[in-house]
């Protein structure tokens, strides 16, 4: 008998905020496919790792994939068709095999490549849905992010500050990931927009998360990889 293969959403980072459905899929998995990075010092580094380890599952089923951190993808998908190799083979020896990310898999998650690379190839996949970092800081700040007629918009931090103070004008509630990538664009629309609510986070859902919405704050902060604005 076969099984999907599975792409849980672990959250966050808190693994309290795994859904029951997540939670039941990593305990009945043989092997457990998660993404790591190495740091500077050459350390290895697995949030995702960390996640399930504090909701109870053994290390013997966790396999670690190093993913590049670079703009250029090229070597990332170099790991997601090795990783895509190996998980088939182990789906084909009757594994139950899980693949995780981080947040939700289908949002701003690069582990969508190889999922469709499985359905194009005729391997049964399913996912579990997660809960978005931007939902979690939302709760952490006790924002009612969109309320009424209100229009959301939810952009990469790849955009300048005339893009940004554009849609600040235009009224709609902005929440941009990514933000490392865009830190003067924000700091200049800080200053051009006293009219606007900026709610800046770090690292939520984890020991060390971190919110204000203190202007002055903020333009003092070196945003960090696992960061997010909500503008209002």
């Amino acid at each position: 008998m076969s099984y999907p293969i599975c792409f849980v959403s672990l959250g966050p980072g808190d693994p309290e905020l795994i859904t029951l459905k997540g939670l039941k899929k990593l305990r009945q998995a043989d092997i457990i496919y998660c993404p790591a990075t190495i740091s500077k010092s050459g350390q290895l580094l697995s949030r995702a790792a960390r996640i399930i380890e504090e909701l109870g599952i053994g290390e013997s089923a966790i396999r670690l994939f190093t993913l590049p951190m670079s703009k250029d993808r090229t070597e990332a998908w170099k790991v997601y068709d090795a990783l895509y190799e190996e998980a088939a083979s182990a789906w084909d020896e009757g594994k139950k095999v899980v693949i995780v990310a981080e947040g939700d898999a289908g949002f701003y998650s690069s582990i969508q490549y190889i999922y469709d690379k499985f359905r194009e190839n005729r391997i049964e996949v399913e996912r579990t849905a997660g809960i978005p970092a931007f939902i979690a800081a939302g709760a952490l700040a006790g924002l009612h992010i969109v309320k009424q007629e209100e229009q959301i918009i939810v952009i990469p931090g790849t955009l300048t500050a005339e893009e940004l103070s554009e849609k600040i004008k235009a009224g709609y509630v902005i929440v941009i990931m990514k933000l490392s990538q865009c830190v003067e664009a924000v700091h200049t629309c800080i200053r051009l927009h006293p009219e606007a609510n900026f709610h800046y986070f770090e690292n939520v859902g984890t020991g060390k998360e971190f919110y204000t919405s203190d202007r002055k704050q903020i333009q003092g902060k070196i945003f960090p990889y696992f960061s997010l604005m909500i503008i209002q």
